[in-house]
């Protein structure tokens, strides 16, 4: 005899539309399940859902006031209607108070072009913020990494970045500190920062910003270039952004690849040796103490002339490998397959393994 029990089925409809579900998802879940879109700006998938932004608000037939999409669970029977001309203005007023301390400077904003809140602004036709509130700006301090930027004046309270530092990646680094408008993000527990920038990644607006590259790239200027990262062997799954011929920032997304839209602080932030000056350019050939410049056909002349002498004396494991993250995984099969098969030995190691 077994114990479990089929989940119960009931109906709902949604502007309209009958909708046959199970029992347990909120009504945000069922509507984008159902391609009916609710607007939102806390919610994220992955995080425990709080309603916080206000912009999922729906109306449900038989309560006197809207409820908010992304946690309220529908049960059976709801009549929902979720783009009325009363909820219409509920979010332009939630998007009018976002906007009293928020600074309109979408053009220099790093966020610009791939922003929620510019989204919805443009959306339900915004021209300008209504309210205004006489509040000290906020005095930018440091954040819990300097791979990132925080600006607490752009800030919206979502608590989404707190919500992946808590929830994601169980660090717990960050909390919302005052009252009122003085209520900032604030890095309470930085020692506990790994710098793995999964606050970065949850941020909706252009509160959080990369720190590293001095180049910057609108999203529609960026060519988005799916990879497997190379720096152990997890395969995590990221998207190189380059602008022209230079790397700007590493981006990835819920869903993709094994990592679901999670990074290490290596894979979303150790980009910059692509484009390092330092970076060697012509092969180097040691004489006498001091290193020259060489041609490739002489380099790998002198190189497997060195290992085919070294093999006939010492035999095949006295030489060794040691692969790079700073190539492509299918560099490293290349390479380890020169090692074993070539040279025919299994002595070959990565410098980033786990």
């Amino acid at each position: 005899m077994h114990f479990l029990q089929e989940k119960i089925a009931m109906r709902i409809t949604i502007n309209g539309k009958v909708i046959e579900t199970e029992e347990g998802p909120t009504i945000l879940r069922i509507a984008q399940m159902n391609g009916v879109r609710i607007p939102t700006l806390c919610h994220m998938e992955g995080l425990i859902p709080t309603g916080m932004c206000r912009m999922c608000v729906v109306e449900v037939q038989g309560l006197e006031n809207p409820v908010t999409a992304c946690n309220t669970r529908a049960t059976d029977g709801m009549v929902i209607e979720t783009d009325t001309p009363k909820m219409r203005e509920l979010r332009k007023e939630v998007l009018q108070f976002l906007l009293v301390r928020h600074p309109v400077e979408c053009p220099v904003c790093d966020k610009g072009g791939e922003c929620d809140l510019q989204d919805y602004v443009y959306e339900y036709g915004l021209q300008k913020a209504e309210y205004q509130v006489d509040a000290p700006i906020k005095e930018y301090k440091t954040y819990a990494t300097t791979a990132i930027k925080y600006h607490p004046n752009r800030c919206i309270l979502c608590s989404r970045c707190i919500r992946a530092c808590r929830e994601i990646v169980g660090r717990e680094v960050l909390d919302l500190q005052e009252t009122g408008f003085n209520t900032r993000v604030e890095a309470v527990r930085p020692e506990r920062c790994i710098q793995c920038g999964e606050c970065l990644a949850a941020c909706p607006v252009g509160a959080l910003t990369e720190n590293l590259s001095p180049i910057k790239g609108r999203t529609w200027q960026a060519k988005r270039v799916t990879t497997v990262c190379g720096y152990c062997g997890v395969g995590c799954t990221l998207e190189a952004n380059a602008v022209g011929n230079r790397m700007i920032k590493v981006t990835t997304h819920e869903g993709l690849g094994t990592n679901n839209g999670s990074l290490c602080v290596k894979g979303r932030f150790g980009f910059e040796f692509v484009n390092s000056p330092e970076r060697l350019r012509t092969p180097l050939i040691r004489e006498n103490g001091n290193l020259r410049e060489a041609s490739w056909e002489e380099a790998l002349t002198h190189v497997s002339g060195k290992l085919k002498e070294i093999k006939e004396k010492h035999g095949p494991d006295s030489i060794a490998g040691l692969a790079s993250a700073r190539v492509t995984c299918e560099e490293n099969y290349v390479f380890q397959k020169l090692i074993r098969a070539a040279i025919g030995t299994n002595n070959v190691d990565h410098c980033a393994r786990l």
